[in-house]
Order: structure tokens, then sequence, then C-alpha cells
């Protein structure tokens, strides 16, 4: 029977990646250190790994630390979602010069699609916007949540929900200006206070 919860099976690590994108701010490794680690209570990320080629009893937890993203590339754990199934997921930082720190947290489509056939398929979805993203929104409000406990701890500039978002806009672009149509949520700071759009189109 298929695992998701399986590092070595290298199905539930393929195709995209369903995220929680968070734009923290000017680069600051204390900054982007207090937001992995309050991303990793928020979640309840059980374990804190760097190798996907070994299961998680086949090997030594690591720091869940800046200096252990830099070393592996990515942090790997195990999470259980809002429905109750248990799957893989990582975190990886975007550190560029010149540009914010980002802190990417992500759900990879190969183990979703083994417990909702939904996430697979929809981009193929014919259904109108209404239905695709009614479906989507337990998973998107609970990452908002996530997202929520973070910016308590580590206010940032900019999250964003959905498939592939990471990179796709920043909080300059946008300007405090989401679209009408969304087809990625938005969390969005003002005056202290951290607002959640949610997708619809």
């Amino acid at each position: 029977m298929n695992n998701p919860t399986s590092f070595t099976d290298r199905e539930n690590w393929s195709g995209e990646w369903y995220e929680l994108a968070i734009e923290i701010g000017d680069t600051s490794d204390e900054r982007l250190q207090g937001a992995l680690s309050a991303l990793w209570r928020a979640a309840a990320i059980e374990g804190c790994y760097g190798h996907r080629d070994r299961e998680p009893e086949e090997q030594d937890e690591v720091a869940c630390t800046v200096s252990s993203l830099a070393e592996f590339g990515f942090l790997l754990g195990t999470i259980t979602l809002p429905t109750g199934h248990r799957v893989v997921c990582g975190c990886v930082a975007v550190r560029e010069d010149g540009c914010s720190d980002w802190l990417d947290f992500y759900l990879p489509v190969g183990a979703l699609d083994r417990i909702d056939e939904r996430f697979g398929s929809y981009r193929f979805d014919q259904a109108d916007g209404e239905a695709v993203f009614g479906w989507r929104r337990t998973y998107d409000d609970w990452l908002a949540d996530i997202g929520t406990s973070v910016y308590q701890e580590v206010p940032f500039r900019l999250g964003l929900i959905g498939f592939e978002t990471s990179g796709t806009i920043d909080a300059r672009e946008l300007n405090g200006t989401p679209p009408e149509e969304r087809w990625m949520g938005y969390l969005l700071p003002a005056d202290g206070v951290l607002r959640y759009l949610a997708a619809n189109g």
C-alpha cells in the first residue's frame, strides 16, 4: 500500500508543491530562525531531517535551524493535515542578495494526491471556481492559521498560499492590493494586523 509518509518513496515528492510561502523581509538570520521555529511549532511538524533517501527511523534528526537549512538545502518532516491524514512535508529558505528572505513550507502534490486525488487533477478540473476552491479551502484555511501563528511571533511582509506560489509576487509589487480574482490565498499585514484573503478563482 502506498504510504504518503514515506521519505524513500520518490512518488511522494513528485509533482508541484502546495505551499505557504512567507516573505520574511530584509535578510536576517535571527528573523528567519524565529520564523522557522514558529512554523515548526505552529504546524506541529513531526521530526526534522535532512535526507530524503532514508526513512526517519534510519537517520538522526537535525537541528531545526537556519544553519541546517543552509547545510541540507531543505528540512523535512511529516505532518497531520486538517483531514487527519499524515503526509511528508518540507521547508526551504530562499535568500538572494538585495532581496527579501523567504521561508517556504511545502506539501508535495505526489503525497497529497495519495490522500485526495483532487490535488493531482485540479488543473484539469472543469468545475466552476466555487467548486474547485471549495475543497481547497480546508487546506488553505489551515495553512493561513499556521501563517497567522508565525506572524504573531515574527511579523512578516506577505504570505502566499496555494500551488507553486513562491516567487510569483512580493509585497512591494503587490503594494497592499491583492487582485479581486485570486488563484492563491494572501496573508497581508496592515497596521500590525494580518488579513487573510482566500483564493476565489
